[in-house]
C-alpha cells in the first residue's frame, strides 16, 4: 500500500435513531458478537496508519455511551463529539472541531483531506479508502460509489408509473466520501438550512456551493450499510466468517498426538488462511490472550483437543477431568474466551485421516458459530 502524503482524517456520524431497525437501541450501538456495530466502524479506521484523527458524532443522549465504548475496547486517536438533528448537521459539527479547535482534550490538527464515513458501515477496507482519498487531493472530492440493485421509478401525483430511470447509466453513492477539507467546509458554510435539515449526499454539496465535481470511485461490495434488522444478522455472520480465518493449533511433543495436530493443521488448509502449530501450556495461553486484550474485541475460540488411539470405544477422558474442562470454560467464558472440548478418537492407522477430517469439520463449525451455550461440552469426531 502506498504511503498517503497528506494529512488525512475521517468523521464518522454516529447519531441515527435506528428507525428503520425497530427496537430500543439504535443500530450502531447493537452488539455484534458482544461488540456494538461502531466500535467495528471505529476499529476500522484505526488499522489505518495514515488516518490521524477519528471524530465521531454522536446524540447528545449517547455522547456518555459513546465514550466509554472507546475506553472499554481501547480505541486510540478518537474524539467523541456531540451530533446535531439531522446527518448533515452532525457532519458539519464533526467537521467544526477541525475548524474550530472545539475539542476539549486536544488540540486537532486541520487535515489536508478528510474522510466521511458512516458509522453503521463496518467493513471497510483500507485499500478503497486508499482510492477516494488520492482521488480527492486531485479532484477535491471523490466518493464509493456500487451498480444500482433495482431500477429506480418515478410516480405521478395520481400513484401511477411516470417514468423510470435508465439502470446502466446511474450508480448508487455509499461511503466512504473523502474531500479536501477546505472545499467540504466551505460547502457546509454556505448551505442553507434545507439542505442541512433534508439533504444527505455530501458531494452534492461540494458541487452546488464550490463547483467541485466529485470522481466516482468504483467500491466494493462490502460498503453496503446496516439499515433493518436483517442487516444485522448478514453483518454478524461476515464478521464471525472473518473471524474464522485464523486458527492455532496446540499440541503437546507425543509423538502420536503431534502427528493427529499436524494432520489436523493440513486439514484445515483448505478453510483457513494462516496457522501456527506451537506448543504451549493452557493456562499461559489464557493469560497471553487476556494480557493482549484480543478477547476485548471479539470472542476467542480455544479448543481443547484429546487424543485417543484404541480399539476401546469407551472414552479415555475420566469424569474429573471433563468436570475440570466445565469449570475452567465457566471461568473463562468471563474473560470472553470460548472453551470446547474434541475428542479424537482412532482405533487404527488407517482411520486416523478419515477421524481427523471429521475433528476438521467439527472445528470449523465451532468457530464459525462461537456459540457460548455449548462451552466445555465434549465433542467427538
Amino acid at each position: 500500500m502506498e504511503p498517503v502524503s497528506a494529512a488525512v482524517s475521517a468523521v464518522l456520524p454516529a447519531g441515527g435513531s435506528g428507525e428503520r431497525l425497530g427496537g430500543a437501541t439504535p443500530k450502531q450501538f447493537c452488539g455484534l458478537q458482544g461488540r456494538p456495530l461502531v466500535s467495528y466502524a471505529v476499529r476500522a479506521m484505526e488499522r489505518v496508519s495514515w488516518i490521524s484523527d477519528i471524530i465521531v458524532v454522536v446524540s447528545p443522549e449517547n455522547i456518555e455511551t459513546m465514550k466509554s465504548i472507546v475506553e472499554k475496547y481501547g480505541h486510540k486517536r478518537v474524539t467523541v463529539v456531540k451530533g446535531g438533528i439531522t446527518r448533515h448537521r452532525s457532519i458539519f459539527n464533526g467537521l467544526k472541531v477541525f475548524a474550530e479547535n472545539q475539542s476539549s482534550n486536544r488540540l486537532l490538527q486541520k487535515p489536508e483531506v478528510v474522510i466521511i464515513h458512516d458509522a453503521v458501515r463496518p467493513f471497510v477496507e483500507e485499500d478503497i479508502l486508499l482510492k477516494v482519498v488520492t482521488a480527492a487531493k486531485e479532484h477535491g472530492a471523490a466518493g464509493a460509489i456500487r451498480p444500482l440493485v433495482s431500477t429506480v421509478i418515478a410516480s405521478g401525483e395520481d400513484g401511477c408509473l411516470d417514468h423510470s430511470l435508465e439502470r446502466a447509466r446511474y450508480r448508487a453513492s455509499e461511503m466512504p466520501q473523502a474531500f479536501l477539507f477546505d472545499v467540504i467546509y466551505e460547502a457546509y458554510q454556505q448551505c442553507t438550512d434545507h439542505d442541512l435539515d433534508y439533504g444527505t449526499e455530501c458531494l452534492h454539496l461540494a458541487l452546488k456551493y464550490c463547483k467541485t465535481n466529485a470522481k466516482l470511485v468504483e467500491g466494493t461490495a462490502d460498503l453496503w450499510k446496516v439499515t433493518y434488522k436483517r442487516d444485522l444478522y448478514a453483518a454478524e455472520s461476515i464478521i464471525k466468517d472473518n473471524l474464522s480465518q485464523q486458527i492455532c493449533i496446540i499440541t503437546d511433543l507425543k509423538e502420536a498426538v503431534a502427528q493427529v495436530g499436524f494432520l489436523l493443521h493440513e486439514s484445515l488448509k483448505s478453510q483457513v488462511k494462516d496457522k501456527e502449530y506451537a506448543t504451549e501450556e493452557i493456562q499461559q495461553l489464557v493469560d497471553m490472550l487476556e494480557k493482549s486484550n484480543i478477547p476485548l474485541l471479539y470472542p476467542v475460540i480455544l479448543i481443547l483437543v484429546h487424543l485417543s488411539i484404541s480399539e476401546n470405544i469407551s472414552f479415555s477422558i475420566g469424569l474429573e477431568e471433563l468436570t475440570k474442562i466445565k469449570k475452567f470454560a465457566r471461568e473463562v467464558k468471563k474473560k470472553n474466551i470460548l472453551v470446547y472440548g474434541l475428542l479424537i478418537q482412532c482405533k487404527d492407522h488407517f482411520s486416523l485421516q478419515e477421524t481427523v477430517n471429521s475433528a476438521a469439520a467439527l472445528t470449523m463449525a465451532l468457530i464459525k458459530d462461537r456459540n457460548p451455550e455449548l462451552i466445555g461440552q465434549l465433542l467427538v469426531a
